[in-house]
């Protein structure tokens, strides 16, 4: 694909890492001289066939192994292992053949974190895979969980995937504030979805009792301080909100559409995968050049990162 082919480019102009490729050797020369790249085979990237590679045995049998009482057969393992390009990056990883993937520029997120799961799974002490994506707006960064994987997670995961996504933005040197959302703005509706937010945040305070955390509020309230003063004189929040948690997959989703669009220029980090065990990000259609260049430098910081 031309987006993911540009990025490997200058990926490798700027000496970011050692790209591995997985396509057909021929279809990938094809479209790099189609597109006018400078992309050399084996110089600058390694392809890892699909059709024909001498791993291949060792990668369906492992992972018939981690499978098979689990609904996959023999011969389901070696078709899978010819055509989900995801499952052979994930396998790669889990060989030590690769340090870490990006993945996700077509098809759905369920699809391929169903591959990731099943080879890599989750990081020790981690019960939750969340999807956290940050904008650049004007005066402003905020950063969205849980944007792409989440139905309609319950009060333990929320707490879970904000300490999770907290930890992400320390890395990243930003100090996380997080307000959790909600159409209640501290205690004005008794909804499911309020009481459930007002739950997160007692597990959050529990377990996490650094963290600057308020909730259940408003969005309004959440980006404007003096507001949230107005409102909670005694919240912990003393700035800003900059991690926005929502209450399930539609109110994040389109929250991150709606703010990327309207007031990010189309620009965001991410998506980027919590709770996995390895460097793997899974992006999604709409990634442009820019978002899989700096996807690729986070995967490789996390490769060399002590987690």
């Amino acid at each position: 694909e031309e987006r993911v082919l540009r990025a490997v480019q200058i990926v490798v102009d700027e000496k970011l890492a050692k790209p591995i490729l997985v396509g057909r050797p021929a279809i990938l020369q094809q479209n790099i001289e189609k597109f006018g790249l400078r992309l050399k085979p084996d110089v600058d990237f390694l392809a890892i066939n699909p059709e024909f590679d001498e791993r291949y045995r060792d990668y369906w049998q492992t992972y018939l192994a981690m499978t098979i009482r689990k609904g996959v057969t023999e011969q389901y393992a070696k078709l899978e292992m010819r055509r989900r390009h995801t499952l052979i990056g994930s396998m790669m990883i889990h060989k030590g053949d690769a340090d870490g993937m990006i993945c996700g520029t077509f098809g759905t997120t369920a699809v391929h974190l169903h591959y990731v799961d099943q080879v890599l799974g989750k990081r020790e002490g981690v019960n939750v895979y969340a999807a956290m994506n940050g904008l650049i707006l004007p005066n402003r960064q905020v950063v969205l969980v849980d944007t792409h994987v989440n139905e309609n997670p319950s009060a333990e995961q929320l707490a879970e995937i904000t300490i999770l996504a907290a930890e992400e933005m320390r890395r990243f040197g930003l100090m996380p504030r997080a307000a959790l959302l909600s159409h209640s703005n501290f205690g004005s509706s008794n909804s499911e979805s309020a009481k459930k937010m007002r739950a997160a945040l007692a597990i959050i305070q529990r377990d996490a009792p650094d963290l600057e955390v308020d909730g259940e509020m408003h969005g309004d309230t959440a980006l404007d301080s003096k507001l949230l003063k107005k409102t909670m004189p005694d919240s912990k929040l003393k700035g800003d909100a900059n991690l926005l948690v929502l209450p399930n997959i539609d109110a994040a989703n389109i929250s991150y559409n709606l703010l990327k669009t309207a007031a990010g220029n189309g620009i965001a980090i991410g998506p980027v995968l919590l709770g996995c065990a390895k460097p793997v990000h899974i992006l999604t259609p709409s990634a442009t050049v820019r978002r899989i260049v700096n996807m690729t430098a986070l995967c490789v910081m996390d490769s060399v990162a002590d987690r």
